[in-house]
């Protein structure tokens, strides 16, 4: 018998690495579901639209979900939080309720932001202190899954992320090339405080695609991350190197951010992950390294 998965957000930068992932995987059917595209193999679904969503997922009858979809932008989740804690929080409730009443296995992507960044590195049971209100609404969305009693569920916190995508903007990593490539003079104040860890979208697909084959119990709560750390002035200064441009440019802050809302940024949210480690899948975490992937991506 194969395996059944639904992937929502199928159409961004992780869901597509996910869903490519999954495709590829042997005895495995796949319905990738994004909320504004449709063709090329994407469903267009409404996840707010609970009835719809219900009758997709009877109709399907997934083993897994692969939940990717959010508002991971924390400057538009303050804009509207409204709308962010519906996808960020409501609609993870639902789709756990449905785990229970479908019996399938839901995979909730979280984030490192649910911690406030004072004391890395921070394992699954450490307690959470999110500073923005898109780490809060990822956190209400941790915290709906886990209270629906007879749900599976795993909730997998990753940190920045980065990989292949349409369009460097995608992603909060990628758009750094941008920066770099601008030599018409403009310069550029670069976070130089906040400690990140990238993690590649196509490892995070793949280890998905082997927790999927686990035939032992999963931990609810699991931490996935790149192990170097990087400033996003370090990756700039990479990317710099790797495409032999000057960076002059770009100027460094190091200040400890000052103000609200999403300039509110955790100094090191380093995720602890021996746990996922201690699972024992083949290559274990599978980590890209930084910079050796992206000289081999951007010298294509």
């Amino acid at each position: 018998m194969g395996l059944k998965v639904i992937i929502t957000g199928a159409s961004g930068v992780l869901g597509s690495a996910v869903r490519q992932a999954f495709t590829a995987a042997p005895n495995t059917e796949v319905l990738s579901l994004a909320h504004s595209r449709s063709g090329d193999g994407l469903r267009k679904l409404d996840l707010l639209d609970e009835a719809e969503v219900g009758k997709v997922f009877a109709e399907f009858k997934p083993n897994w979900v692969i939940h990717c979809a959010a508002e991971r932008r924390p400057d538009v989740a303050e804009k509207d939080p409204e709308g962010a804690r519906k996808l960020n929080a409501d609609v993870p409730d639902h789709l756990a309720r449905l785990s229970k009443s479908l019996k399938f296995t839901l995979v909730y992507i979280s984030t490192d932001y649910v911690f406030d960044g004072t004391s890395p590195p921070y394992p699954p049971s450490a307690r959470p202190n999110p500073l923005q209100l898109y780490g809060q609404t990822k956190l209400d969305g941790e915290v709906k899954i886990l209270e629906v009693e007879g749900a599976t569920a795993i909730i997998l916190r990753v940190p920045v992320l980065y990989g292949p995508a349409p369009k460097n903007s995608d992603t909060a990593v990628n758009i750094l090339i941008d920066v770099v490539e601008d030599q018409s003079g403009k310069t550029y104040k670069m976070d130089h405080y906040a400690t990140r860890y990238p993690t590649n979208v196509v490892d995070i697909a793949n280890f998905l695609v082997k927790l999927s084959a686990l035939k032992k119990p999963i931990p609810p709560i699991l931490h996935y991350s790149g192990a170097e750390p990087f400033t996003k002035y370090e990756m700039c200064l990479i990317f710099a190197k790797i495409l032999g441009l000057p960076h002059t440019h770009i100027i460094p802050d190091a200040e400890p951010p000052t103000g609200a809302g999403a300039t509110t940024r955790p100094k090191d949210c380093k995720l602890y992950t021996q746990e996922t480690e201690d699972l024992g899948l083949e290559d274990g975490l599978g980590l890209s390294l930084f910079e050796e992937w992206w000289t081999a991506h951007l010298k294509k």
